[in-house]
């Protein structure tokens, strides 16, 4: 086991009972936040779980509950550049990415730490950001997953008012004129968080106030707006999903489970995109928003249906 780190609690978040935390060594010696959960009554298998872009282990307590009550040990992590990992730039509030590489050798890096305490049948659940990677790194020859369950993968990305290429060109053509460590126009460091009124990721009121608690009680999990360097890494891996021979190649089930409503990811390309793994499987939650593992009780309760279906089959 790595070096103890920490995990925080809130009065509408408790830290589990049975949850430990720890550091491990990602890409280039990069320190990286993990935690583990123990799979409660008969052991099923194990899940690795990959939040989105900004989301800090602790935004995903109530989800490794439910995974554990199922009979899975669960390992979740915070990707370098949030949470508790190494940001990569001196101010830490900038969402910032350096390609996709180290983050993919972050990703191995965890699965060789835990893989001990991960029994198989082990699936994969990631979320926006989370899902592109896991199914970039299973594109790639990851093959230590027996299937894969999605929550609006980051395969395609709404850039409103420009148009993608339009901003996908700007991103690279930024980044390599030094700009990389710039957010995006329009963006504040220092915005409030925004009401829920108004917000695009949830309809829940009491799982969004959650979840800005979390960050308001320890603002080190917090994260801002993405860096003309994230858009660049991010169109580069949407473009390698959507073009590369490695989705056909995916021998294991890949369950997507897409908003209906998503503001931030494009289904259209999630669509095409999940058409390309030889045993994917596109499922669209109408009403929902983007972030569907904090919707409301009767839209999460798809997203369940989904993954129980695909793991009774895995993992019975």
């Amino acid at each position: 086991m790595g070096e103890p780190a920490s995990l925080f609690g809130t009065d509408r978040a408790p830290v589990p009972a049975a949850a430990t935390a720890e550091w491990f060594l990602g890409a280039k010696g990069a320190r990286l936040r993990a935690a583990f959960f123990p799979a409660g009554g008969g052991v099923r298998g194990s899940v690795v779980l990959s939040p989105g872009r900004t989301e800090p282990i602790e935004k995903y307590f109530e989800v490794a509950g439910e995974l554990t009550a199922r009979g899975f040990a669960v390992v979740a992590h915070d990707w370098r550049g949030q949470g508790l990992s190494q940001r990569l730039l001196p101010e830490r509030l900038k969402g910032h990415a350096e390609g996709s590489h180290d983050l993919l050798a972050d990703y191995r890096a965890l699965i060789d730490a835990f893989e001990a305490r991960l029994p198989a049948p082990r699936l994969a659940v990631g979320h926006s950001m989370g899902g592109c990677l896991t199914a970039l790194a299973l594109a790639k020859g990851e093959r230590r997953f027996a299937a894969a369950v999605l929550s609006a993968p980051m395969f395609g990305i709404q850039t409103k008012p420009l148009p993608p290429p339009v901003t996908r060109a700007l991103a690279a053509a930024l980044s390599r004129l030094g700009f990389a460590g710039a957010i995006v126009p329009g963006a504040s460091l220092a915005a409030p968080p925004e009401p829920f009124e108004t917000n695009g990721l949830t309809h829940d009121p009491a799982r969004y106030a959650r979840n800005v608690e979390q960050v308001t009680a320890h603002a080190d999990l917090a994260l801002g707006p993405p860096t003309w360097g994230w858009l660049d890494f991010a169109f580069a891996a949407i473009e390698e999903l959507r073009r590369g021979e490695g989705p056909p190649r995916v021998t294991i089930p890949v369950t997507v489970v897409a908003a209906g409503e998503d503001r931030l990811v494009d289904n259209e390309v999630l669509r095409r995109v999940t058409g390309r793994f030889p045993r994917g499987e596109y499922v669209e939650i109408a009403g929902a928003y983007h972030e569907i593992l904090q919707e409301t009780d009767a839209l999460r309760a798809i997203f369940w249906r989904e993954f129980d279906a695909l793991a009774a089959v895995v993992a019975p």
